[in-house]
């Protein structure tokens, strides 16, 4: 695999070379490179850290076969390096034999990733509502790893890291607290490196949560939302709990448990309801954890209740459609009425009246009006 390569270009006043920086996982290969920027065929020469001669022009004086020719012209020596490792980090010479000699050099840094990557609990299996300490070590990195932690997809913030260094090596513990809940029974905890050397570098710890049971009552018949004298009744004790729950019972809430009910493990089984059934049914489950229990509230109603109801509700519905078919018809006969008086409505005047809407006064007018009374036989009326 090709080294990750730093360009650095180190052509100083009157230098004619360039040389690269190098970085490079451990067991991986190097390429380093001399370049003359003005040949004038002269001779270049590689060195490594202890000066020692790996290549002059295209010969190998040094007897380490992992250094490797990659290309030899006038203008660049470049040489591979395979198999790498912490020993060959260090400074590399160019030499261009010219007049003065010249001479720059580039750096090998060696990249080591994190080995034995783990995850310790201080408990093998944690109780619901407890807090859990995790460690995750990530060991023998070169440089030191950043250690991160989630819970399934969500990044969590970790607690306190240690870091030890032996020679060049470190070794990265963190430590994560987190109060566990039921929901996260079976949920993994990652434990991820961000390292130069590598990628995706990461190891996985699976809660394991123990919880008290949690109880549901379910009623499988009757079916009608009312429990009548007579039905039948069934009802299922519906438990789940990490360790699983063994022991689950029924009890009748402060009264004894009639001797028709049947109990067969999570199920109650009341053949022919009656009255004396009415009272509160529990479902008790029980494990490590604790206790857990559900309510069934019982009340028996006469059996004709359904029947009465039904009757009620028919009833009403008859005096309503009559109620309203009344109140339509007044209305429509209401509407009518008034379309006939707008129609007929005028002034009805006699002819008494008339000598009284001509008079000058009050008292003119009902001297008029008595006039005209004794012309009795006169009154004509007129329809306006």
């Amino acid at each position: 695999m090709q080294a990750n390569v730093v360009f650095f270009p180190f052509s100083g006043d009157g230098q004619n070379l360039v040389t690269e920086d190098v970085t490079v996982v451990e067991g991986e290969v190097a390429t380093i490179s001399c370049r003359v920027k003005n040949s004038d065929d002269s001779v270049i020469q590689l060195l490594n850290p202890n000066r020692q001669t790996i290549y002059f022009r295209d010969f190998r004086p040094l007897k380490d076969s992992r250094f490797q020719l990659v290309n030899f012209s006038s203008s660049e020596l470049r040489v591979s390096l395979t198999n790498v490792s912490i020993s060959d980090e260090g400074r590399y010479f160019c030499q261009l034999y010219t007049d003065p000699p010249q001479e720059y050099y580039m750096t090998i840094t060696v990249l080591v990733p994190p080995r034995n990557l783990r995850i310790e609990s201080q408990k093998e299996t944690i109780m619901e509502g407890e807090e859990v300490e995790l460690n995750c070590t990530a060991m023998a990195s070169r440089p030191a790893t950043t250690i991160r932690w989630f819970k399934g997809s969500k990044e969590l913030s970790a607690g306190k890291t240690e870091v030890e260094q032996w020679s060049d090596m470190f070794t990265v513990t963190s430590q994560l607290s987190l109060k566990v809940k039921r929901e996260d029974d079976g949920v993994p905890v990652i434990c991820q490196v961000d390292h130069p050397a590598v990628k995706d570098l990461q190891t996985k710890y699976y809660l394991d949560v123990m919880y008290k049971p949690e109880v549901q009552v379910l009623q499988n018949s009757p079916a009608q939302p009312l429990t009548r004298e007579g039905d039948l009744l069934d009802l299922l004790c519906q438990v789940k709990g990490k360790p699983e729950p063994l022991d689950v019972t029924w009890i009748r809430v402060d009264d004894e448990m009639p001797q028709h009910v049947l109990v067969s493990g999570s199920n109650l089984h009341i053949e022919s309801l009656n009255k004396s059934d009415n009272g509160t049914y529990r479902c008790e489950a029980s494990n490590e954890v604790g206790t857990s229990f559900s309510d069934y509230v019982l009340y028996v109603y006469d059996s004709r209740a359904g029947e009465e109801s039904a009757i009620t509700a028919v009833d009403h519905a008859v005096i309503g459609g009559v109620v309203a078919v009344v109140v339509f018809a007044m209305l429509c006969l209401l509407i009518i009425l008034g379309r006939y008086f707008a129609r007929h409505k005028g002034t009805y005047f006699t002819h008494e009246a008339k000598g009284a809407d001509d008079a000058a006064d009050a008292d003119t007018a009902i001297i008029n009006a008595e006039g005209g009374q004794n012309n009795s036989e006169e009154k004509k009326e007129y329809f306006i």
